[in-house]
């Protein structure tokens, strides 16, 4: 195991499957599933928010079907179209609690709150549009050439999102296998990824999340038998709405969408970078902001059926490192299997059976990865007396902004509520900020070149 993991290191290698090489059909199905089965989001977002509206069962479906739609088509544009990386879209969080919160405030609503939705998503696309080789979101890209930044901004987004990992593998109190089976059940899971991932062989590690799953599931089942009533009962086909909950706009409510949104696009250029890195890929500002234009455009589409805009998701970017199969085709071949599931209401209420606890355990696992390469990102960095206060500020920001007491957050103006809460926001704004004002801005060290420093300096010891 560990001379395999030096290997891989030593050679600058991450991948065994690079970018722009093909599989045979027969992965493509499980790397597929594996894709689909890792995105939290998807399964627990379209549930909590039908919910939290008391939505009928078939709306609740509904909304299952459109993030499923919606991810699948910009997953696969994003691996054939101008990002060309092994990006898989998912919903984004931010998007998610804004229209939780906005649609719940008298005088807003649903129909006002998916409107504004709209027109930030317009207004965001805009932003991102290539130009005669130039965009604003551009930018912002040649930042995430230096790995001060790329790396903070890794460890915000992982701050973020961290609520949906062990909080959801523990599960809630009132769940019915808390906290025993809940805890077996992710174990399992973890275990089995674990077991598959070290000591299966490159074949079989590319199988290690869809049997920790499938182990998992049947563990939980064994204890709590899960009922397939939802599939049976429920349609085959989901027909797409334009603007299913009514539409108004207001300019507060598109302010707080746009703050929310543009961030989403700096969080992904981070990742961007991460797995060109891995896959030995050059990726210019120009290329990361026409990957932002696709997601803009996704979230166009996504506030006009009624559900949420896309992110880049951290728990298959730890996928490609796991298995070590970097191939875009792979991830096109989840996009294709959203769009398909995405419109058979069957095959979503089917996937959903999959408990939340489950998917936790595993997603503890793959935040993990993408948050220690954050670290190993930061390690590159000259810490110098600029660098500690610009990193140090952005993740004490971010982070704290996480346990504003609820009495103090009320007592402040809805758009500063939400955006407290997200971690990459108000930390990436620090972390920008302070970079422009007092950063040396030196020159990005590219991944072939780092690694051939640190073999430079292992030689010399």
């Amino acid at each position: 195991m560990g001379s395999m993991d030096q290997s891989a290191g030593l050679d600058g290698h991450v991948f065994d499957v690079g970018i722009n090489e093909k599989l045979p059909f027969s992965q493509y199905v499980i790397l597929a599933f594996q894709n689909i089965f890792g995105m939290t989001g998807m399964f627990v977002f379209p549930g909590i928010f039908g919910r939290a509206f008391q939505m009928p069962v078939d709306q609740i479906a509904y909304l299952y079907g459109m993030i499923f739609l919606v991810s699948g088509l910009i997953t696969v544009f994003q691996g054939f179209g101008l990002l060309r990386l092994p990006i898989v879209q998912g919903p984004y969080v931010g998007s998610f609690i804004g229209l939780l919160v906005l649609g719940h405030i008298p005088g807003i609503g649903l129909g006002t709150a998916f409107g504004s939705f709209f027109v930030a998503s317009i207004v965001w696309a805009l932003l991102s549009v290539p130009i005669r080789g130039f965009s604003f979101l551009a930018l912002f890209g040649r930042l995430f050439q230096t790995p001060l930044i790329s790396g903070v901004m890794v460890v915000l987004l992982m701050m973020q999102i961290a609520g949906v990992s062990l909080p959801n593998w523990i599960g809630p109190p009132h769940s019915p296998g808390f906290p025993g089976i809940n805890l077996l059940a992710g174990f399992i899971a973890v275990v089995i990824f674990v077991l598959m991932t070290l000591w299966g062989g490159k074949w079989l590690r590319r199988a290690a999340i869809l049997a920790g799953l499938i182990v998992g599931t049947a563990c939980y089942a064994g204890f709590l038998p899960i009922s397939f009533a939802p599939v049976v009962t429920a349609p085959w086909l989901v027909v797409p709405q334009i603007f299913p909950f009514g539409f108004g706009v207001r300019l507060d409510a598109v302010l707080v969408f746009i703050v929310v949104l543009i961030p989403s696009s700096i969080t992904s250029m981070a990742l961007y970078q991460v797995v060109a890195d891995w896959g030995k890929e050059t990726i210019t500002p120009l290329r990361m902001s026409e990957g932002c234009f696709a997601a803009a455009v996704g979230s166009v589409l996504a506030a006009t059926v009624g559900t949420f805009s896309t992110i880049v998701y951290p728990d298959n970017v730890g996928m490609l490192r796991s298995t070590r199969v970097g191939s875009r085709f792979g991830t096109v071949a989840a996009g294709v299997l959203l769009v398909l599931l995405g419109s058979c209401v069957k095959f979503d209420m089917l996937l959903v059976l999959v408990p939340t606890v489950v998917l936790g355990g595993i997603a503890t696992v793959l935040f993990g990865i993408v948050l220690v390469h954050g670290i190993q990102l930061l390690a590159r960095v000259d810490w110098h007396d600029c660098n500690l206060i610009i990193a140090g500020a952005a993740l004490m920001v971010g982070l704290g902004g996480l346990f504003v007491e609820p009495e103090t957050a009320k007592a402040l103006p809805l758009s500063l509520q939400l955006i407290l809460k997200q971690s990459a926001v108000t930390g990436g704004f620090v972390l920008l900020l302070l970079y422009w004002l007092i950063g040396d801005k030196p020159q990005a060290v590219t991944a072939p070149q780092a690694d051939s420093k640190v073999l430079a300096e292992g030689r010399t010891a």
